[in-house]
């Protein structure tokens, strides 16, 4: 895709600022705001607002990144007469490299006629180099910032974001195909790819390093519960488990239907009423989470009960509980994770709980 080697430079120094320095201001800037860029409690009383501004930013200079990578791929040349194809894996990369004879012959000379003379037989084309290494170096900024910007990359930070760039790899290549602007080139795709992950490796190591400063501490942890628990029952199937129901108790049932379904907006899976009781029983469904109501349907005595869930964008949900009429308070801090979360009451002093997450 990119053949223009003059740009070399400039771009492996533009992804050296983009991977250290913009982490490292973008913290740094926040700080002193007060802002938390970790979901927890800012002592700024504007940090949303800042918050805000700091992503529309980044989302700016993400979107001057994209105008830069279609202009290289698309307005940076002229069309071509023919449709060109490109299929060899690496050919060129193979063919940059050239020696006289064999490579044996050559590990030979360079003990017999000394490393200087021995690379007299090597011819290096270093146009070919630059091409492939311009390839991934130009991806590198799409793997690390989406991750860095947009929460959907980042919870799956191991494989949405280079699966994004190799399908903007491949929409790019076909493009370029259509329009005759360059060729169809299975290297870039390869090469793009590469780019991609190495930019989501980096916003990995950089991100979560300036991120948790006991990031250490963390791992060792990890590692001691992972050697403890691989032998154990659901450690084989952690990926397929989850919780999905909760359950508490409840006295009114006028007051459920009113507070869960039409304020919240919680959708009835089943209805049982208890034979010979005045007890009901409702499964209500948020999502992929289940809530278990058991209503007494008379005045008792009912113990403390929390229904807690998670929410990665606690200032929208907060504006939407204060249209229907519910006290959702300030923002309180968790006691175990530092993040932000909120506190308010459900029926029967029910304590409901939206911690901020993914």
């Amino acid at each position: 895709m990119f053949n223009n080697s003059k740009i070399t430079i400039g771009v492996t120094v533009l992804m050296i600022v983009m991977v250290f320095v913009l982490p490292w201001l973008d913290r740094t800037i926040c700080k002193k705001l007060g802002v938390n860029l970790n979901d927890g409690i800012s002592s700024n009383p504007n940090a949303a607002r800042l918050l805000r501004l700091r992503k529309t930013l980044l989302i700016v200079m993400f979107g001057i990144y994209l105008l830069a990578l279609l202009y290289t791929a698309f307005f940076s040349r002229a069309a071509s007469d023919d449709y060109l194809v490109h299929v060899a894996l690496y050919e060129d990369l193979a063919n940059s490299v050239k020696i006289d004879y064999g490579i044996l012959q050559f590990i030979k000379a360079i003990f017999t006629d000394g490393f200087q003379d021995a690379m007299t037989h090597v011819s290096i084309h270093l146009d070919d180099i630059n091409q492939v290494y311009l390839n991934i170096v130009m991806f590198v900024p799409m793997g690390y910032l989406l991750p860095y910007i947009f929460d959907y990359f980042r919870k799956k930070v191991n494989y949405r974001p280079v699966l994004a760039c190799l399908i903007c790899s491949v929409l790019i290549e076909n493009i370029q195909l259509i329009t005759k602007l360059g060729y169809y080139d299975v290297d870039d795709i390869f090469s793009n790819a590469i780019g991609g992950f190495i930019g989501q490796e980096l916003y990995i190591v950089v991100a979560y390093v300036l991120t948790h400063p006991n990031w250490r501490k963390d791992i060792e942890k990890y590692r001691n519960w992972k050697r403890k628990a691989m032998g154990k029952t659901l450690y084989p199937y952690l990926g397929k488990l989850g919780v999905t129901r909760t359950t508490i108790y409840a006295t009114d049932e006028k007051a459920i239907w009113d507070f869960y379904v039409d304020k919240l907006g919680f959708r009835v899976l089943r209805k049982n009423v208890v034979k010979d009781s005045k007890i009901t029983e409702y499964l209500f469904a948020v999502g992929k989470n289940q809530v278990e109501i058991i209503c007494y349907n008379e005045e008792r005595k009912l113990p403390e009960q929390y229904l807690t869930f998670t929410f990665n964008n606690l200032d929208k949900l907060k504006d939407r509980l204060v249209k229907e009429g519910i006290d959702d308070g300030i923002y309180e801090k968790d006691k175990y994770s530092d993040l932000r979360l909120l506190k308010f009451k459900g029926p029967d002093e029910v304590n409901v709980v939206i911690l901020e997450g993914d």
